[in-house]
């Protein structure tokens, strides 16, 4: 009998996802975030007059970054699911519409398609520069996202999809009952990469305009001209949410392994 393989999403852009299997990375982020979380303490006790000024200044800039991040996230999760069901469609004119897609917006740089959205659209419809950057980056992520999630759905082996239309599921059913739940699994390492990727993607959308960390610090440093001190603490603040969320999603993930070993 023939062992089941073991399918395994490559890791793209975003962060490395800490869990107890690989030890190394796991001692490395637990040094990495330990380190930064010490010298963000270090630098609030060291100058608190200019790094704790400095960190309220930044702190709508804070909450501005999640808020395009969770809503482009969830767009982009939405646009990702139709685009990665289209890639595996029976229908010849779906799929290729929707490889089309994926060939079309991954072959478009981020910032271009921010410039596109904001700028280029102004001359028929003036977009605000937030909705302009949670489109650009939903559109964007969605084309990566498919790839996940097709990736995800070809991961599951044909015979369950077989079994499950001979019991008399209908495709859809067999889709949203029984494949996309397997692939859950597969897909969560690198929705969560993505997830962390398009969080430090979003430091682009200060280019429009949006008030957002970077964005933040720029008029922060601009003002008070302590340039180095200020990037620094952006520097630090990145790294402390992304190394929070990389092992959030670890978590997730080995949570989800356990569960399915029951």
């Amino acid at each position: 009998m023939k062992e089941k393989s073991e399918h395994v999403i490559a890791i793209g852009d975003g962060a490395a996802i800490p869990t107890s299997k690989d030890k190394d990375l796991f001692t490395a982020w637990r040094i990495s975030f330990v380190g930064a979380v010490l010298l963000l303490a270090g630098l609030l006790v060291y100058k608190p007059q200019v790094y704790g000024k400095a960190l309220w200044y930044l702190s709508d800039g804070i909450v501005i970054t999640f808020e395009v991040t969770f809503a482009s996230i969830g767009f982009a999760l939405l646009i990702g699911l139709f685009v990665g069901l289209g890639r595996v469609s029976k229908v010849r004119i779906v799929a290729l519409a929707a490889s089309t897609y994926v060939e079309v917006i991954r072959g478009i740089p981020l910032l271009v398609q921010l410039f596109y959205i904001y700028y280029g659209l102004a001359q028929f419809v003036k977009i605000p520069p937030l909705p302009s950057a949670v489109i650009a980056m939903s559109v964007c992520y969605g084309a990566y996202m498919g790839e996940v999630f097709r990736a995800g759905i070809e991961s599951i082996d044909k015979g369950q999809t077989e079994a499950s239309l001979s019991l008399g599921f209908s495709r859809a059913q067999t889709m949203f009952h029984v494949v996309l739940p397997q692939a859950l699994r597969t897909i969560l390492p690198p929705v969560g990469n993505e997830f962390i990727a398009l969080l430090k993607d979003t430091s682009l959308v200060s280019i429009i305009a949006v008030a957002d960390l970077l964005r933040r610090a720029k008029e922060f440093s601009s003002t008070s001209f302590l340039v180095f001190e200020t990037y620094t603490l952006v520097a630090v603040v990145y790294l402390v949410i992304t190394l929070i969320l990389s092992k959030l999603v670890g978590m997730m993930e080995e949570r989800l392994g356990r569960h399915e070993r029951r």
